[in-house]
């Protein structure tokens, strides 16, 4: 059998590069090497480049997105993403992959582009009866009214970069005269803020996935940060318990597994998609949609599927059988 050549892209343009490495990794170390020839690619702002066994970088033809090799030109059959943030989680590369017609792992550029904006996920959901939390938005350049904002969302109140990942640029305020400091902090991600009332209440995450070209909602995964909310340390540094399956009764269970599938098929998503959800009064909102989710084994969406007996292996090959299909 032929094996299929496959191109694991990672790193991208984003404070979570480092993390996207690692997430590459596992996929590399874990794609069935009798049925795939797995090739790393590094792709940064500075070069987008081919990584062999002894470290070596092969830079990459962008016209068709090839790499040069002692045996000739190599192509790929597919491209698995695992770049969080731009450019493999906001349409760019899903774009560029269309045009070249190669398929890939992640949703199309479309539902790339739409899920990466919190602000246009959240209303574009709305009518469908998925609910969120009171939010105020801000521009780059717009004034602060810190009245207005406070009399919208209330105290506390989260100011997060509407377009950013890992919980980079986004702070929980308590105060008003904390707001323009946290403010500044969100655009340095994003010139776009989304600033959203506090929600107390049990923050559960919900991976969906194409499956056997069925989606697949995996066992529901509770958050418990150590910290004031499931921040960078909450999320990539061990200060938080993640626990699969979530201790929650099983009208709660049903009510966010219903949302999570509906959120999903109503926007034709394909791929790997994580959405993170608050029970507020036992009714689930939602506060984003991730669909290059983490995927190194300390992540919530391998340990999803592991607790629904999908081993990493069988994990990574299925969304490349979807992507082929």
């Amino acid at each position: 059998m032929l094996k299929k050549n496959i191109a694991i892209i990672m790193g991208g343009f984003s404070s979570e590069y480092q993390i996207s490495l690692k997430s590459g990794n596992v996929v590399y170390d874990h794609l069935d090497k009798e049925k795939y020839a797995a090739y790393r690619v590094h792709i940064s702002k500075d070069k987008w480049v081919y990584i062999d066994s002894d470290n070596r970088e092969h830079r990459i033809n962008r016209d068709d997105f090839s790499i040069t090799t002692a045996k000739g030109k190599l192509t790929f059959d597919c491209v698995f993403n695992a770049i969080h943030g731009t450019p493999g989680e906001d349409g760019l590369l899903q774009s560029y992959f269309q045009l070249l017609q190669i398929p890939q792992t992640s949703c199309g550029y479309y539902q790339s582009a739409l899920t990466f904006n919190k602000r246009d996920l959240l209303s574009v959901l709305k009518p469908y009866g998925i609910k969120s939390a009171a939010s105020y938005y801000l521009n780059f350049g717009d004034p602060v009214d810190e009245e207005a904002i406070i009399s919208k969302v209330g105290l506390p109140c989260f100011v997060k970069a509407n377009k950013a990942g890992s919980s980079f640029g986004i702070s929980k305020v308590y105060k008003k005269d904390e707001l323009r400091k946290a403010i500044e902090n969100a655009y340095k991600e994003d010139d776009e803020i989304i600033i959203e009332a506090y929600l107390n209440g049990t923050e559960v995450s919900v991976g969906v996935i194409k499956y056997h070209g069925k989606t697949k909602v995996l066992p529901v995964t509770e958050i418990v940060s150590e910290n004031d909310f499931f921040d960078y340390e909450a999320k990539y540094q061990g200060k938080s318990k993640e626990i699969t399956p979530a201790r929650i009764s099983i009208e709660q269970e049903k009510q966010v597994v219903e949302m999570a599938r509906k959120a999903y098929d109503v926007l034709k998503m394909t791929g790997f998609s994580r959405s993170e959800f608050i029970f507020v009064d036992n009714e689930p909102y939602m506060l984003e949609m991730n669909t290059t989710p983490g995927l190194t084994t300390e992540s919530i969406l391998p340990q999803q599927a592991n607790e629904a007996g999908i081993g990493l292996s069988e994990l990574f090959e299925s969304a490349i059988i979807e992507a082929l299909r």
